[in-house]
């Protein structure tokens, strides 16, 4: 096969090199992110020497090679750029400045691309973000008497059922960033959730327990605390991102005959060195940082602590090592009785909830309202995963309007000194920890889904910016 001959009839196809803003490859696709899509000429696309086929998808004409042949054809491309004239780069240049200024900021590229992982993921995390309200309401004492029952009255058996409902997605998290991870970083997205799965393996202490002070971590070579990492998000993103980097340039070194025997080998074992015994321990230590400083954020005086926990709560929750402070709850409670922390991570959860409902209800583009309506309603009952990954921070301005909207209902948590009587449940299913002071709750949460959602659909969003994303 023509490696050249093939990666300059890909030019073509996608209608010239003006109309190129970058080329990149996974496994077995070459990606051609273009200006204007109509200049694409699928036919030809189609009709490429050692192509399987073509299609259009994310603003990218992408082109099936296959395993091997692809990386192959993106080198011919790359060695065409480097061999060609000044006409070239000039022509390139002028279609990256033709996309959009957001584009060009690497912030935003950053944040989108972490929001093409996460993507994806959003449809199991409403689900389970509707299973973990139901199941936080129903198993309530004040809900179950009024059918005369109690706890002790709900089967065993049921209780287990919900629990893989509500628990699986979560306890499984890093497995899901993982596969994500690989497939939008060009890698394997099967070697993906082998290596998510070795972030969560059974013979790991959970990560919940050992938030929650019922187990310890593994001490690895005298010094390296070593944890299960359920829940978490930038372990696994982090090592996705690396795995399939370095899958990519093994798959370039290594022959196409030893390609399937050694590549995989080589990723998952270095890879799970990194990842557990490097990027992971790095994060513990973080969460170990993160529960201190809360901890005495928590005691600050005139609402201070409000504010700040209100509105850098979710914060924390993108880096997905938030059930640290199931450990925190649990000793609130243990001490007086009482939970204040809970009430002010409602504040944070409720600002995401108006945030992302202002969106919802302000855009015109129906795959927007799609995610964004799911996305309200799980947060309101308490996960708020689905709309910062899936709107408020794919959008940036939304995110940090529900923080502001969360840090008003902090500041009013904090004054009046609400606190709540358990803990697990927020938002709606936590109204039943505030039965009494029940008032004071839901105007909190007023507050918070207001403010974050008058300034969202004052300042924090329009359609343009979908435009220019």
């Amino acid at each position: 096969m023509d490696y050249k001959k093939a990666a300059e009839e890909a030019i073509k196809a996608a209608g010239g090199r003006g109309n190129i803003s970058s080329v990149a490859h996974c496994a077995t696709r070459l990606r051609i992110e273009v200006v204007d899509k109509d200049k694409i000429n699928m036919d030809k696309a189609n009709e490429l020497e050692g192509a399987k086929g073509a299609m259009f998808n994310e603003g990218q004409l992408q082109i099936i090679f296959g395993t091997g042949t692809v990386n192959k054809v993106f080198d011919a491309y790359e060695s065409l750029k480097d061999k060609s004239s000044d006409d070239f780069t000039k022509i390139h240049e002028k279609a990256v400045e033709n996309k959009s200024k957001n584009q060009k900021n690497p912030l935003k590229r950053a944040i989108k691309t972490f929001g093409d992982v996460f993507v994806p993921i959003i449809p199991v995390l409403v689900a389970t973000g509707l299973f973990m309200g139901l199941r936080g309401l129903l198993t309530q004492k004040e809900i179950l008497a009024i059918f005369s029952m109690t706890p002790d009255d709900i089967s065993g058996n049921f209780l287990m059922w919900t629990q893989i409902l509500t628990d699986t997605a979560f306890a499984f998290l890093p497995a899901l960033v993982a596969w994500s991870a690989f497939k939008v970083f060009g890698g394997s997205p099967v070697i993906g959730i082998v290596l998510g799965l070795m972030l969560v393996h059974p013979n790991l202490p959970n990560a919940y327990q050992v938030a929650s002070g019922d187990a310890s971590p593994i001490i690895m070579f005298g010094f390296i605390p070593v944890v299960g990492y359920q829940g978490t998000v930038l372990p696994a993103f982090i090592s996705g991102f690396i795995g399939a980097k370095l899958e990519r340039n093994l798959r370039k070194l290594i022959p196409d005959s030893l390609d399937l025997l050694l590549t995989p080998f080589l990723v998952l074992a270095i890879m799970s060195v990194l990842s557990l015994f490097a990027i992971g321990p790095v994060f513990h230590q973080l969460e170990v940082v993160v529960l201190n400083a809360t901890k005495w954020t928590l005691g600050l005086p005139f609402g201070i602590a409000g504010l700040l926990i209100g509105g850098f709560q979710q914060l924390i929750v993108v880096t997905g090592i938030h059930h640290i402070f199931n450990f925190l709850e649990v000793q609130l409670l243990a001490d007086n009785g009482r939970n204040a922390f809970n009430a002010l991570i409602s504040a944070a959860t409720a600002g995401q909830a108006g945030a992302v409902l202002a969106v919802a209800i302000k855009t015109k583009d129906k795959k927007i309202k799609q995610i964004a309506y799911p996305s309200a309603l799980s947060a309101v009952l308490g996960i708020t995963e689905p709309a910062i990954f899936g709107i408020n921070l794919r959008f940036v301005r939304p995110f940090v309007m529900a923080m502001v909207g969360g840090a008003a209902g902090g500041f009013f948590a904090s004054i009046f000194k609400l606190s709540a009587t358990g803990m697990a449940v927020t938002v709606i299913p936590g109204t039943l920890l505030y039965l009494d002071n029940v008032f004071m709750y839901l105007l909190m949460l007023l507050i918070s889904i207001g403010v974050s959602f008058v300034l969202t659909y004052m300042f924090g969003y329009s359609d343009k910016m979908l435009k220019n994303e």
